[in-house]
């Protein structure tokens, strides 16, 4: 973590235009999972009580550049408003518009104006200059702490100090604790390290896969992209979700794994089912899966096999669930991996998206060292790509 944060930086008095993810689940107006803006709390305090003038931007939903109310931010407002800040924040009704510039500009120090969502402008996504340097009159200081959108060169997040219109760009607390954990994790783990890999396709984690088998010392796969190894192997894999143009490189990420002298585990036995359906009928299989069948948890004998991986390790990351954990009847072999998770002394980090939802889920939540924000841009930064909205920072 070589970039300076808010920490590094003289914030008192100065407009302080924080990116933040407040990209979270509202149903009926209500807020159903607050995980994301929790976390922006700190930087957020720190700001205000440090004497800033705090603009938060974010996006929400995917509106397709257009005005969209279902995708408002008023929510997120009020929740803030009422639990938080109190008369302290604001809430604008537009993102470069005269309700917005007006409210920036009454700010007194420690006070607080949520901006409406970016994507209600399609500047923001394509990066538009003119749209970055609307954003920039806000902006003594440009604070990113949306680790979530770190991957996209959008306007709030690259664009803004990459045409130079941002004179400090610093990482918030909760970019900061993203970077260490994941950048420590990958650069310079405790060993045995141990990743798992899960979800539905091999296509999505390529990159990762290749990546990470040149750091672990062990790489566990499972969900449905086992399916496409077991194949690779020359097992039947029934009617399971199955990747067969990628069976190739499974053979060929297998090899590698081989030649790296690197663990690769797999599923030795799976729980299959007639349907894709709670309601199905279902049995433990090792080996072949029967036609007409398709695996979606893993069996007691592959749990037994990756829990003792996950004991004897000393760095762990886990992104992507081992099976179909929405359904209760296969959400065994996920809660297992969580269940070890919690009581391993390693260091433990589960990536975001799907993993993250587990865990919670399962309530082993608080037992891990960290849980990612981020989805795809967990994934590109264990890929080792450039994160767009990192890399535009100021280094310390």
């Amino acid at each position: 973590m070589n970039k300076k944060t808010i920490k590094d930086v003289d914030v008192a008095g100065k407009k302080c235009l924080v990116r933040v993810d407040f990209n979270v689940p509202i149903s009926n107006g209500e807020i159903t999972d607050m995980t994301r803006i929790t976390a922006a709390l700190p930087t957020i305090n720190y700001l205000k009580d440090h004497g800033a003038k705090v603009i938060l931007c974010s996006h929400l939903g995917r509106p397709k550049g257009a005005v969209d109310l279902k995708y408002s931010l008023r929510p997120v407002a009020e929740k803030l408003k009422k639990e938080f800040f109190g008369d302290s924040l604001k809430f604008s009704i537009d993102v470069i518009g005269s309700d917005a510039r007006l409210k920036v500009d009454e700010l007194k120090p420690g006070e607080i104006v949520l901006l409406e969502n970016l994507r209600f402008h399609a500047e923001e996504e394509k990066n538009e200059k003119w749209f970055c340097k609307e954003l920039a009159y806000y902006c003594d200081i440009y604070v990113n702490d949306a680790f979530g959108t770190a991957h996209r060169a959008h306007a709030s997040t690259a664009g803004i100090v990459n045409y130079g219109f941002a004179p400090i760009a610093v990482a918030g607390f909760l970019m900061e604790k993203e970077l260490e954990f994941l950048g420590n994790a990958i650069e310079n783990p405790k060993r045995p390290f141990v990743s798992i890999l899960g979800g539905a396709k091999v296509s999505d984690k390529i990159g990762v896969i290749n990546s990470l088998l040149e750091k672990v010392d062990t790489l566990i796969i499972g969900g449905a992209m086992a399916y496409t190894f077991n194949a690779a192997n020359g097992l039947s894999v029934g009617s399971s979700l199955c990747e067969t143009d990628k069976i190739e490189l499974a053979k060929e990420l297998m090899l590698k794994a081989s030649k790296l002298e690197k663990k690769l585990l797999l599923p030795v036995d799976n729980i299959i089912a007639d349907a894709f359906s709670n309601d199905a009928n279902a049995k433990i299989v090792e080996g072949n899966i029967p036609d007409g069948w398709q695996g979606l948890d893993i069996g007691p004998r592959s749990v037994e096999l990756f829990t003792n991986e996950i004991l004897n390790a000393k760095t762990v990351i886990w992104n992507g669930p081992l099976g179909v954990f929405e359904m209760p009847k296969f959400k065994n072999g996920t809660e297992a991996i969580a269940c070890a998770l919690s009581k391993t002394a390693a260091t433990t980090i589960v990536g975001g998206g799907d993993s993250a939802a587990a865990i919670k889920a399962s309530g082993y939540a608080s037992y891990v060292s960290h849980i990612s924000t981020g989805g795809g841009a967990t994934l590109e930064f264990l890929e080792g790509l450039p994160l767009p909205g990192v890399i535009c920072l100021n280094d310390k």
